[in-house]
């Protein structure tokens, strides 16, 4: 079966090379154009480009998948299959008609939950348990075409953006071989979604990083992973940043109004209650939080200790 490849960032990677691993036959890789990085602006490849031309496997980049010389070249090519994962693109029907087989998309979530370009860490800030990775024949909309293969994958209670990330793409590289496999033998059967479960996973931005300490300990703890790496939550002590990286919802409340200098139950949402050896904690709208690691502007990434080792932070001190 000649397959062509469409994908773009780190997480595309992990199912292009279970594809050559498996055996099959990748013609080509498609992926958006390299884009300029760090303070010097250097265009740098894609990490699925990287990793086709490791692989010996040619790779196009046109600037809107759409255009009529790339569809040209793709039917020049004649895939059986196109396989899909993060290409970044919305694909239409012109394209999607060349493969005698369809496109089949990698999508890290179970379908129709989280559709949408960040399905990985809304999963993990609305407090869901699991997720997984939905193989689907594609169509012209975003994430509604009929499934094909699932797999589940469970969230760890210390699960971050990151190592999800990690995991879901190790799980799209082995379910895309065994839909792959189960298409060639015809055992593959389509589901349509259930429109009414459909949650939508929107765009990540450096704004939604910004904590508000008027919500639960549990939904800013849960924003913390989420966004862990990119793009990071953060407040501010001093007029300067401080990003946050690890945190846990303190739960025994009455040893925590014995160890604090303040008035633990009047203190207003993002007042520091406890700055001592025990612990960096900060009120919030409901619950407490005890911040492990965090990041002062300009600064590297530390533990919490370290922090207060080097800063005068006092307890009432209200961040935001």
């Amino acid at each position: 079966m000649r397959i062509v490849f469409m994908g773009t960032p780190d997480f595309a990677v992990a199912t292009l090379e279970a594809l050559c691993e498996a055996g099959f036959d990748v013609i080509a890789a498609v992926s958006q154009p390299d884009k300029p990085k760090g303070r010097h602006g250097i265009l740098s490849p894609t990490p699925v480009k990287e990793k086709a031309m490791e692989l010996g496997i040619p790779v196009f980049q046109p600037e809107k998948a759409k255009d009529s010389e790339f569809i040209e070249k793709l039917r020049e090519l004649a895939p059986d299959l196109i396989v899909v994962t993060a290409y970044g693109q919305i694909l239409k029907n012109e394209l999607l008609s060349i493969p005698k087989y369809g496109c089949i998309n990698v999508h890290a979530s179970l379908l129709p939950r989280w559709r949408g370009a960040a399905p990985v860490q809304w999963s993990i800030i609305e407090g869901d348990k699991v997720t997984g990775v939905t193989t689907m024949l594609m169509d012209e909309g975003l994430d509604t075409g009929d499934m094909l293969l699932k797999k589940e994958v469970e969230i760890g209670p210390k699960e971050t953006g990151g190592s999800l990330f990690e995991k879901l793409a190790k799980t799209g590289g082995e379910l895309i071989v065994e839909t792959v496999k189960r298409l060639e033998a015809g055992e593959l059967k389509r589901e349509k979604q259930n429109e009414e479960l459909m949650t939508y996973a929107s765009m990540l931005d450096k704004h939604m990083g910004k904590i508000n300490w008027n919500r639960e300990a549990a939904e800013i703890e849960r924003l913390i992973r989420g966004l862990d790496p990119w793009p990071g939550t953060y407040s501010f002590y001093e007029k300067k940043m401080l990003k946050l990286w690890d945190a846990d919802v303190i739960e025994d409340t009455e040893e925590l109004s014995k160890e604090s200098s303040v008035d633990t139950e009047r203190a207003e949402a993002g007042s520091v209650v406890l700055a001592s050896k025990k612990g960096l904690v900060i009120k919030t709208g409901k619950g407490f939080l005890k911040i492990n690691e965090l990041q002062p502007e300009g600064k590297k990434r530390m533990k919490a200790e370290e922090f207060l080792r080097g800063s005068r932070i006092s307890e009432g001190t209200v961040l935001g």
